[in-house]
């Protein structure tokens, strides 16, 4: 596996593969890897003759108050991770390879960017898809992956791409979990012993309410019985909510759907979703 980190060597070992008719698989992470961003690179390995996996901790989609300083960085571990899976490139910039100076522009997607982790997290997405941009025409992948747990920013890229016409496949990959339901998350490393045991709560408040909406409970009812149960075991909710799972928007009968939830326990802001049946 090559480990490149300037955008020229980069273009150059991608250009071998354009001449060999080779196409490229990618998968964007901020590193810190586990079984969820693995199960994306096995997908990418099925999707493509070539992987490409991005290691970037983007300072455009952190807030002032976040958590960009102590985000986990290990990317001796990481690319011995993705060497063993078969990962062809590792693409690894400095902060000042991909905004050098002078940089300034800013991909903004309307609408699905400015609900739910939008609002509480004030210009989050645009800088998602100012980095995923970048990165789609730094590498010219036919096809991109990305996990279902960040389901607002799989749809904001969807947006995007559809938007701006790229020849990009986006493709969504199920959320990997540990054995009692919690998502994997780079950010569990933060959660201590008890608030791990706590943490619990949000896929099983999740699932309590897809049963309930599915056997025709009213969907309020079911969410705050879900926003309750998250109160109790020590979380502040966020919010959590049942959408259309395209536009974000009020759930339509029929179509798909899904359940959205964004809590804090302790210092650790936690994230997670599932589709629902909304017939």
């Amino acid at each position: 596996m090559q480990i490149i980190r300037r955008l020229e060597v980069l273009r150059e070992a991608l250009g071998q593969f354009t001449q060999a008719g080779e196409s490229v698989a990618l998968v964007p992470t901020m590193g810190a890897l586990h079984a969820g961003h693995m199960a994306l690179v096995d997908a990418a390995r099925r999707r493509a003759p070539r992987v490409v996996v991005s290691i970037f901790v983007n300072p455009k989609q952190f807030g002032p108050n976040e958590d960009l300083a102590r985000y986990p960085r290990r990317e001796a571990a990481d690319a011995q991770m993705l060497s063993e899976a078969g990962v062809d490139i590792l693409w690894a910039p400095e902060v000042e390879e991909m905004y050098p100076a002078g940089f300034a522009t800013n991909v903004s997607v309307a609408g699905v960017s400015d609900v739910l982790d939008g609002a509480h997290r004030p210009g989050h997405f645009d800088g998602v898809a100012t980095v995923v941009g970048k990165l789609f025409g730094q590498v010219g992948p036919a096809v991109a992956l990305f996990g279902e747990k960040d389901f607002q920013q799989l749809v904001v890229i969807r947006r995007m791409t559809a938007d701006l016409n790229l020849a990009v496949e986006i493709v969504g990959v199920p959320t990997q979990r540990e054995d009692d339901g919690l998502a994997l998350s780079s950010r569990n490393i933060y959660l201590d012993e008890t608030e791990r045991a706590r943490a619990v709560a949000l896929p099983r408040a999740l699932g309590e309410a897809k049963r309930g909406i599915e056997r025709g409970d009213d969907p309020a009812t079911a969410l705050a019985a879900a926003v309750a149960m998250l109160t109790r075991a020590g979380f502040d909710t966020d919010y959590v909510t049942l959408v259309d799972a395209e536009t974000l928007t009020a759930p339509i009968r029929g179509r798909p759907a899904r359940l959205l939830a964004a809590a804090r326990i302790g210092t650790t802001r936690l994230i997670d979703n599932i589709a629902v049946t909304f017939d």
